[in-house]
């Protein structure tokens, strides 16, 4: 790094294969849009997951031209939605594990993991490294003074075996937050919904948004008017 130059300190965006794409792509476009680095890991599950969803192939050699076609989708799947600059992303390889997140001393704001399946869940809480995700949010957890981790677990049900696994996240200092969506924004679209769930994720990293109305307390004040 030369004199006078700011070191980069991205956020780790970790997608794993649960259902939930859009929620991805949600959090992914409002960090972009606040000015974040991210280093995006896309694991092998959630490029099918994403196929199935989108119809959209994440290729390591195309990711840049995949990943803007993937950010300008809506929730409905409706491409052109969306205009979103990646310039700011940097892709690793899910099998990778020479790639900067994998060492504690890559510099980074923290760690995102949306969706979270219960498989990735678990590898993290057993302290797995199985790919690049697993290992880059073992490396976040022990850097637990330092940086922020954020779980948006999506799947549903919840065995008790995943409940204590993200008990162990939680104790481990991780953010936990769950892809549930609230109804008092005044959702009308799909797309209000995820934006509810990513902006939660966004809060629980301490990064500004503007993806839902706040709740004030007054009642009969939902409408689908965002604060941006």
């Amino acid at each position: 790094m030369n004199a006078g130059e700011t070191q980069r300190r991205p956020w780790i965006v970790g997608v794993s294969g649960a259902s939930g794409t859009p929620y991805a792509a949600a959090v992914l476009r409002a960090l972009l849009e606040a000015g974040e680095s991210v280093d995006l890991v896309v694991s092998r599950a959630s490029r099918l997951t994403l196929l199935d969803e989108t119809q959209i192939s994440f290729r390591d050699a195309h990711w840049q031209d995949d990943l803007r076609e993937w950010l300008s989708r809506g929730a409905d799947g409706k491409p052109g939605t969306f205009e979103t600059d990646v310039d700011g992303v940097r892709h690793w390889s899910a099998g990778d594990l020479a790639a900067g997140p994998s060492s504690g001393s890559y510099p980074s704001k923290g760690m995102l993991i949306v969706p979270a399946s219960t498989a990735c869940v678990a590898g993290v809480a057993l302290g797995l490294s199985k790919d690049l995700l697993q290992r880059a949010a073992g490396v976040t957890l022990k850097a637990m003074c330092i940086r922020d981790r954020v779980v948006a677990v999506r799947e549903t049900p919840l065995n008790g075996q995943t409940l204590r696994h993200l008990v162990t996240l939680d104790d481990a200092g991780a953010s936990v937050v769950p892809a549930s969506p609230a109804f008092y924004a005044g959702a009308t679209h799909i797309q209000d919904l995820v934006d509810f769930v990513a902006g939660r994720v966004l809060d629980a990293a301490g990064v500004e948004h503007g993806l839902y109305r706040r709740w004030k307390g007054e009642l009969g004040g939902g409408d689908a008017t965002r604060t941006t």
